[in-house]
């Protein structure tokens, strides 16, 4: 091995190239950047929790006339919830960055021939979406980013978005629903966005697996609705292009009472509406805390649905862990899954090798929001394509032309614009989903097995609903 090591170090010697090295710095956000004070931190993890932080390999230069020139920085821009409520997702974000900066060690080659080295400049929404516009700016206007990237529910994703497109700074999404990210930031059909871009889950995808996962049992398909009044929750129950109507059309029935506060403690005024109106079937999106809290009570309550799904909450396994015994065969949607038959665009792992480095590094149950990794993907193909980097407007034209296969699915902003297809407006691709239903597992408490693929023929499911357990 001591001898391998040297002779890497001898040829990159001879080809003029420095060895890459992971560094991150963590600082206080916007505050300080606002007032130019900075405050950093090295380590050789991408995984330290802070409110800010830059992640990248040092930078090169080279006069070798055999090896192509070297070019700045390509400078990413990261805003995920590390802290409060949403911080699940930003587990996720821990892993990536760090694995991400090891697929490219050397940098990249762009589309002006240049080799450039990737940094990653990160900053802490706090689960806020004030913050995330806050620290969004801040990462444009101080840190000079060449692409903005989000994640998760529309708390973050919108607001860094709206940022972007304020400030003329190219941005691209994924793990967040479409219509909130669209329609609900106030893009139409006929005039779309032109900063901001998603690979953006669709509510009718998501839909279509839950009414596919409910037609799999016996209920009298009475649903009952628990939605948060913030954008998730208003996109959900729209009555044109939400739940309501789908549920309906497919033969169901449901009540709906009012949206209810983030942060509500006591849901006995929701629990006692839905064990009056008979609702065998329970189904919301909702953060993980509201869950919780709602959960518990209903079963203390005796309030025990034959079907419990539950969007945004559920796709982690600590959220199950957290409850206990009273959550098995709960369902949720599938938006990745090791058995996913897509692979890295960038070193070829299939989403199972994406599982067992995730859980090899973390010591942690793998999780969905893995998938965020492939907005990445997407960045760097981007680059491969541009051939002056410091033009945002070849950069968000390299964006909407984008035709690739990721680790979360394929994206084709070359298809043609048509809504029900995976191209339903200008600024959004959607990538395939399906069912999962977390059951007790061999290696772990719960494991999620994929039960549906409405929409989605690629995705294979391994296993029918089962009713809820109440018990161990």
């Amino acid at each position: 091995m001591e001898e391998k090591n040297v002779s890497r170090r001898e040829f990159l010697k001879l080809a003029g190239i420095a060895g890459a090295a992971v560094g991150v710095s963590a600082g206080l956000g916007g505050l300080l950047a606002a007032c130019g004070e900075t405050t950093e931190e090295t380590t050789t993890s991408a995984t330290a929790q802070a409110t800010t932080s830059s992640t990248a390999a040092p930078e090169t230069t080279t006069t070798v006339s055999t090896g192509p020139e070297t070019g700045r920085d390509i400078i990413l821009g990261l805003v995920s919830p590390s802290t409060g409520p949403l911080a699940l997702f930003a587990k996720a974000d821990d892993w990536w960055v760090d694995y991400a900066l090891k697929a490219v060690p050397d940098g990249i080659i762009a589309g002006d021939g240049k080799k450039h080295m990737i940094k990653i400049e990160r900053a802490d929404s706090q689960s806020d979406v004030m913050r995330a516009s806050q620290v969004a700016g801040d990462l444009i206007n101080n840190a000079k980013v060449d692409l903005m990237m989000a994640s998760g529910s529309p708390d973050t994703a919108n607001p860094v978005a709206d940022q972007c497109e304020a400030l003329g700074c190219p941005s691209i999404a994924n793990f967040v629903p479409w219509q909130p990210f669209y329609f609900g930031r106030g893009a139409t059909p006929d005039k779309p966005f032109k900063w901001t871009y998603a690979h953006a889950l669709g509510l009718e995808g998501i839909v279509s697996n839950f009414i596919a996962m409910w037609q799999q049992v016996e209920t009298n398909k009475k649903v009952g609705f628990l939605f948060a009044n913030d954008s998730d929750g208003q996109a959900w129950t729209d009555m044109k292009t939400g739940l309501p109507p789908a549920v309906e059309a497919a033969g169901f029935t449901y009540f709906l009472p009012d949206l209810y506060p983030v942060g509500l403690e006591d849901y006995t005024a929701y629990i006692s509406a839905f064990k009056k109106e008979g609702c065998e079937i329970c189904c919301g999106t909702i953060i993980t805390p509201d869950f919780t809290n709602f959960w518990k009570q209903a079963v203390q309550q005796g309030y025990n649905p034959k079907v419990l799904t539950i969007g945004k909450a559920l796709l982690f396994p600590q959220t199950l862990e957290a409850i206990g015994p009273i959550a098995y065969n709960a369902t949720v949607e599938c938006v990745w899954h090791p058995t996913w038959p897509f692979k890295d665009s960038i070193t070829g792992k299939t989403c199972a090798e994406l599982a067992e480095d995730y859980m090899a590094k973390t010591g942690e149950q793998w999780t969905a929001p893995i998938g965020q990794y492939g907005k990445f993907e997407w960045a760097v193909d981007v680059f491969k394509r541009v051939t002056n980097i410091d033009d945002k407007e070849e950069i968000v034209k390299a964006i909407s032309t984008t035709k690739l296969e990721t680790c979360l699915g394929p994206i084709d902003f070359t298809a043609p614009v048509q809504m029900g297809t995976r191209h339903p407006v200008p600024n959004v691709c959607t990538p395939p989903v399906g069912g999962a239903q977390w059951v007790k597992g061999e290696k772990f408490p719960f494991e999620p097995v994929v039960v549906s693929n409405a929409l989605a023929p690629e995705l294979v499911p391994t296993a029918k609903v089962q009713l809820m357990q109440y018990g161990a």
